[in-house]
């Protein structure tokens, strides 16, 4: 961010809203997870796949729960389905109890892209514990944990 859009903007803690605390540290991530997995060889992978691939994951899932999940329509998943389906990291098939349904499966090397972006978020943990102390990381996941299982993300 250039300093001159910086200095417009509040940067005393209260001043803060709470969605811009959330994104910006989330959209670092994710931009990292995808240039680590492109160096490991998962060249593919894009920002929007991140839809797909975020935790827990698509393994066993119907497309129309990962849009759900996603916040995004079924049509907009199912573009993504079929790129990381061509890119050989999942496959779609029948669902087993004979209901006219598709549910997705990681591939040998959609679970080692899981994996990989598993290793790579437990480096950034490590690296947000040194930056912030173990005690304050620790708070931080905390906070944020109940934050997730509350009603205040429904």
């Amino acid at each position: 961010m250039s300093s001159l859009a910086t200095e417009s903007l509040p940067m005393k803690t209260e001043d803060m809203l709470i969605g811009a605390l959330l994104r910006v540290p989330a959209q670092a991530i994710q931009r990292r997870l995808i240039k680590e997995l492109n160096a490991c060889g998962f060249d593919e992978l894009r920002l929007p796949h991140m839809a797909v691939l975020q935790f827990p994951g698509p393994d066993g899932v119907r497309p129309v729960a990962l849009a759900e999940r996603a916040g995004m329509s079924k049509q907009a998943m199912n573009q993504l389905l079929r790129s990381l389906e061509g890119f050989g990291y999942i496959v779609r098939s029948d669902v087993p109890d004979g209901r006219i349904a598709r549910q997705i499966r990681f591939t040998e090397r959609g679970h080692a892209a899981f994996w990989k972006m598993v290793e790579i978020l437990r480096e950034i943990e490590r690296e947000w514990s040194i930056e912030l102390g173990q005690e304050r990381f620790a708070q931080l996941k905390a906070l944020l944990f109940v934050v997730w299982d509350s009603p205040l993300v429904r």
